[in-house]
């Protein structure tokens, strides 16, 4: 299996869905059965349909969380898509390793900001889409046969003209305020309400940690480092590195978000050293 998709001609079998759809609608089955249609052979696979409706910023969180874990070539399909049929741009980006498709509105941020190495293309090649093209539901016109059809190995020249200049949301990383603090902030609560930040190890070590780094989410210190999520108490707010590699605020058997008020994109201070 070739490691460089900028030379493949196409995707693999595996085709991902993450979308704020939900389930009690036709939607997702929609979709699927516009990829098996196109390509019966195509293995299709939800990582969810339930991102908070129009809720671009979850849904780049959740697909960074979940789109490694998939082979090589995989396609992932992500729909989040409040400006759809407007002037925002269907789009197809192809990684060393991955493809994604879907509207041009951020959603794709964080993984192209891990990746580094991108190219993107703007869907216009009706040839692909299905017809005809409703003004409401691209998911299913256009970013669910264009999946098929990459699937099949349809280069990805085929399916438009590149484009440079992609919508991004601010950058995932913290920022470093002097030599003795840096600027985090809340990029996902889960349905815990644990608070998920966006430091990863390399931004707070084990060294940082050692040497009293403590955090502060509205207005309280959190100074406590555990393992995993039975070590604490159930009234004491902690900080625990979670399952997608980023540092997380959590209360055992409690919502840390309600109880300590947070919510996402809130700022958290990280005081690298003592008071």
């Amino acid at each position: 299996m070739p490691r460089d998709l900028f030379r493949a001609a196409g995707g693999g079998m595996f085709i991902t869905l993450a979308t704020d759809f939900g389930t009690s609608d036709y939607f997702v089955g929609a979709m699927r059965g516009v990829i098996l249609a196109r390509n019966p052979q195509a293995r299709i696979f939800d990582i969810t349909h339930e991102i908070p409706a129009h809720d671009i910023r979850a849904g780049a969180f959740i697909l960074l969380a979940a789109y490694r874990e998939y082979p090589e070539r995989t396609v992932h399909v992500a729909v989040v898509d409040p400006g759809v049929g407007s002037a925002r741009r269907p789009i197809l980006i192809v990684t060393p390793r991955y493809f994604f498709i879907g509207p041009d509105n951020g959603l794709f941020s964080y993984v192209c900001e891990r990746e580094g190495e991108v190219r993107a293309f703007h869907l216009t090649n009706e040839r692909f889409f299905r017809h005809p093209v409703s003004a409401t539901f691209h998911g299913r016109d256009i970013f669910a046969p264009v999946a098929a059809s990459l699937t099949l190995g349809v280069p990805p020249e085929e399916f438009g003209p590149p484009i440079d200049d992609l919508v991004q949301l601010e950058p995932l990383a913290p920022q470093r305020v002097g030599e003795n603090e840096m600027r985090a902030r809340i990029v996902h609560i889960d349905r815990f309400g644990n608070c998920i930040t966006n430091l990863t190890r390399a931004d707070l070590t084990e060294e940082m940690i050692a040497r009293g780094a403590h955090l502060l989410a509205n207005g309280r210190k959190i100074s406590s480092f555990r393992r995993f999520f039975d070590e604490g108490t159930t009234d004491e707010p902690f900080a625990v590195w979670g399952s997608a590699g980023f540092l997380e605020i959590v209360i055992k058997l409690d919502s840390a978000a309600q109880k300590l008020g947070l919510v996402r994109g809130q700022e958290i201070i990280v005081r690298l050293a003592g008071d």
